[in-house]
């Protein structure tokens, strides 16, 4: 048996259908086994907040060990602490397969809510958040009145919003757009330019619940740029690609959603377009946890490799082709954030790649996790681990002391900013941005 391996890591199918996956006393004794080998590794003592809580419990009771453990209320803890950014598989564990020890440590943590939900349990407050389509067609109409009701200075309703949805009253909510952008998309549609090194491409973009329902800018700024290097592009918004419900282990429902989502995109593919994802945790999905979970599906698997994300086809054209020319520099620099679910797509530093390209700008990088986690740094019940977390990168955003602060995940980088605030940064962007809203800036557009 090899000590550690230095092969490329690869998956096992989830078994999300066979009942032995939701044995809860198979699911602790994989964990028991599972958390002996990290006790005695440790190497991912600084990722997240899941280790360092099983380390320190594992130091503080009778026997020092794994068996020490309470398997019910301890084993909980560090469930509840993972946040899915798979960052200990592909970054840090050298026991992931093909290593004998076979270690998938958040596949393992996504099983166990998996079991808990079967027998069911759900947290009501989180359940909530992952209905995003709902969500934002609901609030879309009333957009003024919930925004209003959103900021952090709103006393009257903060506390309330807190009591009842457990949302901490701390926390820098996104706004919701009155029109989602699939609408505004409609109405404005940007010529394509026919001089661009790379005209001729097409692709269709898969808008994403986050910027439909709460950031359109992303989408127009992606549009506007795809068009002036030569891509003609339509938008399409089937439904969320289900990452929220995967956070809370309802893998079911993920499937659900992939079967709604894919003969959409399929349709255009089977039209030459490529498939584009404007963020990084849908990207993630399409590629890769979609076809873990359906793994007999040729259509998802199909689509998984025709998905790209919105920096990685940029910077693909930049290579290929070659950019459009009229990009200006961007004054005052860039801290550009790469997020956890992009660097969990095995592509590179496809958001930094993107920012080199744009002259004369200084751009400054960040590998470490911002802390948000999706609805983990929302909930008040672990809001405060994920300002934890994510104080090391806030810490170096504010040394930098850039102009501008990136992330190819928007709800990291509104995290980075809020948490910058909270360390006493006194240049703190008013806005964080996704790395192709830049170039767009970057080109005038």
């Amino acid at each position: 048996m090899r000590e550690g391996s230095l092969d490329a890591p690869i998956r096992h199918p989830i078994d999300w259908n066979n009942p032995e996956y939701y044995d809860l006393n198979k699911i602790e004794d994989e964990m028991e086994r599972v958390f002996d080998i990290c006790h005695g590794c440790r190497r991912c003592f600084n990722l997240c907040d899941s280790f360092p809580t099983l380390f320190d419990m594992i130091d503080e009771s009778e026997t020092e060990e794994v068996d020490g453990l309470d398997k019910g209320e301890d084993y909980r803890k560090v469930v509840d602490l993972c946040t899915l950014c798979d960052m200990c598989f592909l970054t840090k564990c050298p026991y992931v397969p093909p290593h004998e020890f076979d270690l998938d440590f958040p596949h393992l943590m996504l099983r166990y809510r998996a079991a808990i939900r079967q027998q069911g349990e759900k947290n009501a407050d989180a359940e909530r958040l992952t209905h995003t389509d709902r969500n934002g067609k609901m609030a879309a109409p009333f957009a003024g009145i919930a925004n209003w009701a959103a900021k952090t200075d709103n006393k009257l309703t903060r506390p309330i919003m807190e009591s009842l949805a457990g949302i901490d009253r701390r926390v820098d909510l996104p706004s919701f757009e009155s029109k989602p952008f699939t609408t505004q998309a409609k109405n404005n549609v940007p010529m394509v330019n026919t001089d661009a090194p790379a005209h001729g491409r097409k692709a269709v973009i898969y808008a994403t619940c986050f910027v439909n329902y709460q950031q359109a800018r992303t989408g127009t700024a992606a549009r506007k740029v795809l068009a002036h290097n030569g891509v003609d592009t339509q938008v399409v918004y089937p439904g969320c690609c289900g990452m929220p419900k995967l956070e809370q282990g309802a893998v079911n429902e993920v499937a659900e959603q992939a079967l709604k989502v894919v003969p959409v995109l399929l349709e255009w593919v089977d039209k030459g377009y490529d498939v584009i994802s404007l963020t990084s945790s849908c990207s993630l999905m399409m590629k890769f946890e979609w076809p873990l979970i359906l793994p007999e599906n040729e259509q998802v698997k199909r689509l998984a490799q025709h998905v790209a994300d919105i920096d990685e086809y940029m910077v693909d054209i930049a290579k290929k082709e070659g950019l459009a020319e009229g990009m200006n520099a961007l004054d005052g620099g860039v801290t550009m954030h790469l997020s956890c679910h992009a660097r969990a797509q095995n592509m590179g530093q496809k958001g930094a790649e993107l920012l080199k390209y744009i002259p004369d700008t200084k751009i400054d990088v960040l590998e470490r996790c911002s802390g948000h986690g999706g609805t983990f740094g929302v909930l008040k019940e672990t809001f405060d681990a994920a300002v934890k977390v994510g104080k090391n990168t806030a810490r170096a955003a504010k040394r930098n002391d850039n102009e501008y602060v990136a992330s190819e995940c928007p709800l990291a980088a509104k995290h980075i900013l809020q948490v910058m605030d909270m360390e006493g940064a006194e240049n703190i962007p008013d806005s964080a941005f996704h790395p192709i809203e830049l170039m767009a800036k970057a080109y005038g557009l």
